[in-house]
């Protein structure tokens, strides 16, 4: 049996001010992010939590690499300090043609999440939204 992610894209516009709201606040933060000599990604995270609450995040590299905090971890771990634990929707933004989170960004989206949970992505501000279920990026990703 064949797995295919199928996408949906939703215009960010008047019409959808969560979406615009997780955009402004992904943007704004992405360009806080830090980069070591080198890096050239900045991204941004913002999600929205069952209690209606929105947290952001970039990406922070360090001199290690291994250290690294990724904008998707970073949100997350906002979250968490700000009392909430439950993720209902899920932006990531960075000027890169197509992208998901990696494996272990995954792993901590799926620890607060369910299985329709929004994932969505966008490469420029006002752009397109790319956006799956955590279902659809990890089918088989164990609860």
């Amino acid at each position: 049996m064949e797995n295919t992610l199928v996408m949906k894209e939703d215009r960010i516009n008047g019409e959808n001010t969560l979406w615009n709201k997780l955009s402004n606040e992904a943007w704004d933060v992405r360009q806080r992010a830090f980069l070591q000599s080198g890096g050239s990604t900045h991204v941004g995270a913002s999600l929205v939590t069952d209690r209606g609450n929105i947290y952001s995040g970039c990406n922070i590299q360090h001199m290690y690499r291994s250290h690294d905090i990724h904008a998707e971890v970073n949100a997350i771990s906002n979250m968490v300090s700000g009392g909430d634990n439950k993720i209902e929707r899920i932006l990531i933004v960075a000027v890169r043609a197509f992208f998901t989170p990696c494996g272990s960004c995954m792993d901590w989206i799926m620890q607060f999440s369910d299985d329709d949970t929004i994932v969505g992505f966008q490469n420029e501000p006002g752009g397109d939204v790319q956006e799956f279920t955590t279902k659809e990026l990890m089918p088989h990703y164990p609860k």
